[in-house]
């Protein structure tokens, strides 16, 4: 601090970085306690290294002057150092809480039909153009992703998400409403993005690329919004037709250039078991959605018969399985491995303990 002739303080901040300086009247400083010196102080710096200089005219007084900002300023710099390090985490939280509202573990869901998709079009047709089908997995991904994110918007509308949820993204206010509109719109305009990029990589016909896109988007939209076939209990044929038909003939036909009916029938293995993971999640829920004054399926027919379901969809897919495997190629038949996987989650479902079961299918559906 370097006192002039006038009786202005003139402080240097900044060694070796960039300098800030703050005036103050010295008589004005001089008189003042120390709470208003602070109040001057914390006023004016944000973000400072101090260096300063006490000439020797100012004596004693301007040597104790100096400890007591030196301290200030030392306080006032470890107070701002907090204050980042607590928005870099707060950053951070953020971050990992828009990857948990997408709800990652179903996308199992996603990747398995687009996966299957691909290797029946090699298999017709003896090669695999690897870049349409990261993009294919990409589109399908974007929308599954931002169908996730409308069913957490409306489950919290409607009071059904609760500090017991699976899902408390939004109950524990970790993110705002308007943060997961605006995520989801990103995710569809992506997935749209990618739609396009296909149409122009893919020989498939315009009318057909969009006829599969956009029916799959309507469906992840229409599963809670709009309509919501979730609430009146139609969730179940959306998801079977969705996750399974749809998506397999999406990756099928991009890679071949043509609409065809004939992968439909493999795709109802994972269209099955993928219902198994929302059934489980339902059956999970049902306490939760009969107070929220939804219907389910699982709520009309009850825990016995969604316990039997749940067998039938997990174990169904198998006998399937077999079938191909005697008809077409023994390779049909690995599926089979998975088995004791599939008993252990029948087991659990059977004695009602039904945390992380959706998980727990959906690894099963990545498997399959």
């Amino acid at each position: 601090m370097i006192v002039k002739g006038d009786g202005v303080i003139n402080w240097q901040f900044g060694k070796p970085g960039p300098c800030l300086w703050i005036s103050f009247l010295y008589e004005e400083i001089k008189g003042s306690d120390h709470l208003t010196v602070t109040k001057m102080m914390e006023e004016k710096v944000n973000n400072i290294n101090i260096s300063s200089e006490v000439p020797h005219e100012m004596g004693l007084e301007g040597q104790g002057f100096q400890s007591g900002a030196d301290g200030l300023i030392n306080g006032l710099h470890q107070n701002n150092i907090d204050k980042n390090t607590q928005r870099i985490l707060s950053v951070r939280q953020k971050c990992a809480a828009y990857v948990l509202a997408l709800r990652p573990w179903s996308f199992s869901a996603s990747l398995t039909p687009v996966a299957l998709g691909s290797a029946l079009a090699y298999r017709a047709e003896g090669t695999i153009d690897f870049l349409m089908l990261i993009i294919c997995a990409m589109t399908v991904l974007a929308v599954h992703g931002a169908g996730n994110l409308v069913n957490t918007y409306y489950d919290f509308s409607k009071g059904i998400d609760h500090k017991k949820s699976d899902d408390r993204t939004l109950v524990d206010r970790i993110l705002e409403p308007q943060d997961v509109v605006r995520f989801g719109a990103f995710l569809y305009l992506l997935g749209c993005c990618c739609a396009s990029c296909l149409y122009f990589l893919s020989t498939l016909k315009l009318e057909h690329l969009a006829l599969v896109y956009f029916g799959g988007l309507s469906s992840s939209f229409l599963y809670t919004g709009g309509i919501g076939f979730k609430y009146v209990a139609l969730g179940d044929v959306v998801i079977l037709i969705t996750f399974g038909p749809l998506a397999v003939m999406f990756a099928y036909s991009i890679q071949v250039g043509y609409l065809c009916l004939s992968p439909l029938m493999y795709a109802i293995p994972l269209a099955l078991n993928t219902e198994a993971i929302l059934h489980s999640n339902n059956t999970r829920d049902m306490e939760s959605d009969k107070q929220a004054g939804i219907v389910t399926l699982a709520i009309l027919i009850g825990p016995m018969l969604s316990y039997m379901l749940y067998n039938i969809l997990l174990f169904l897919p198998y006998i399937i399985f077999c079938i191909l495997a005697t008809r077409y190629t023994i390779s049909m038949a690995l599926p089979l491995l998975t088995v004791p996987m599939a008993f252990s989650l029948e087991r659990q479902f059977r004695s009602q303990s039904y945390s992380k079961i959706p998980q727990r299918t959906a690894k099963l559906n990545l498997l399959l």
